[in-house]
């Protein structure tokens, strides 16, 4: 009865399959899994891990990251120049200012020399010298000159010179008036500064029209026929500027002589003698440059091969082609038919 002893609603002990200790093992072991799992917390964290990316349509590999394009190394050369760029940039205020300068100068002599141009293309050209005033009671300029335009570069400095000494030659003139002004004040001298002024308002303006300007008018056109006149005309002016430094008694020119023979030894002497001197050295300055101006343009007229017959040539076509010679001619051409005309109207009839 003692089998009987267990209590029937119990759990059974028996071949109980659960009580066998390899069994409790492996149910323990699955107990603690189940329990591991249910504490898992996917988003808390976990250590870091090596994740690969797999790549696809929808995530393409970035290839600009991943790598670079092969560049060749360059080398950057300076062109070559004349203007340092160094030198521009550190180039001073003053430099600069005189740079701008020069441009406009350049600028203004430009547009000087096409408002020339155009003019020169309609023939109008305006007379300039002598430069008078707006307001001159009617007296307007005689001529045109620039010597910028009209002359060539290489003989624009000869040009100027012949310009300069005709100054100094009517500078003389005014110089000497003065002169002879204190010698008739000092000495009496009326005839001598009554000659000074004649020959001051006589000498001035011919030798502008007669050496000057054929000398001008040489360099301008090229003409061999202008460069006759200037050097005969200009030679009978140093012939007249060695007779001024001379200074006769009775020429009416302040000369050595005439310096010589007002110095003496009273103060008025001395005065009246030094500046008679000056002016006697002024004239003798004067005629020095005129030889040698003279033997400077004889030298360029003889070196760009100009002659006598090309002189004569352009003489005869320059008289041909004037206005007032060929109507003239026209006009005793026409006198001599009419009174042929005339004279056989008159005439009697012959039978």
């Amino acid at each position: 009865m003692s089998d009987f002893d267990e209590n029937p609603f119990g759990p059974p002990t028996v071949d109980d399959p659960f009580a066998d200790p390899s069994v409790q093992q492996v149910t323990n072991h699955s107990s603690n899994v189940q329990r591991g799992l249910e504490e898992f917390n996917p988003f808390a964290d976990q250590p870091s891990q090596v994740t690969t990316n797999v790549r696809g349509a929808s995530n393409p590999p970035d290839y600009a990251r991943q790598s670079q394009p092969a560049v060749m190394p360059t080398t950057h050369q300076e062109p070559q120049s004349n203007f340092n760029r160094n030198q521009a940039q550190t180039m001073s205020h003053a430099e600069f200012q005189r740079r701008q300068e020069e441009l406009e100068r350049k600028a203004e002599k430009l547009q000087r020399r096409e408002d020339e141009l155009r003019n020169m293309t309609y023939n109008v050209r305006l007379n300039n010298w002598p430069p008078l005033p707006k307001n001159s009671c009617g007296l307007e300029p005689c001529f045109y000159q620039d010597i910028n335009v009209e002359i060539n570069v290489n003989f624009q400095s000869v040009v100027r010179q012949l310009y300069h000494l005709w100054i100094f030659h009517s500078l003389l003139m005014v110089a000497n008036v003065i002169g002879t002004l204190v010698l008739l004040i000092t000495y009496e001298m009326f005839g001598f500064f009554a000659l000074s002024i004649i020959y001051a308002l006589i000498l001035t303006p011919f030798s502008f029209l007669c050496w000057y300007r054929p000398g001008y008018k040489a360099f301008r056109d090229d003409s061999s026929f202008n460069f006759m006149v200037y050097f005969f005309i200009f030679f009978f002016q140093f012939i007249i500027t060695v007779f001024q430094a001379i200074g006769l008694p009775s020429g009416g020119f302040c000369g050595i002589i005439i310096a010589i023979k007002v110095f003496d030894r009273s103060p008025t002497g001395i005065i009246v003698g030094l500046l008679i001197t000056s002016i006697a050295l002024g004239f003798c300055a004067a005629a020095i440059m005129d030889i040698l101006l003279i033997s400077k343009i004889h030298r360029i007229y003889r070196s760009s091969g100009a002659s006598m017959a090309k002189a004569q040539a352009e003489f005869t076509t320059e008289f041909l082609k004037n206005e007032h010679v060929r109507g003239a001619a026209s006009s005793a051409a026409t006198a001599v038919v009419q009174s042929q005309f005339q004279q056989d109207r008159n005439a009697p009839p012959r039978y």
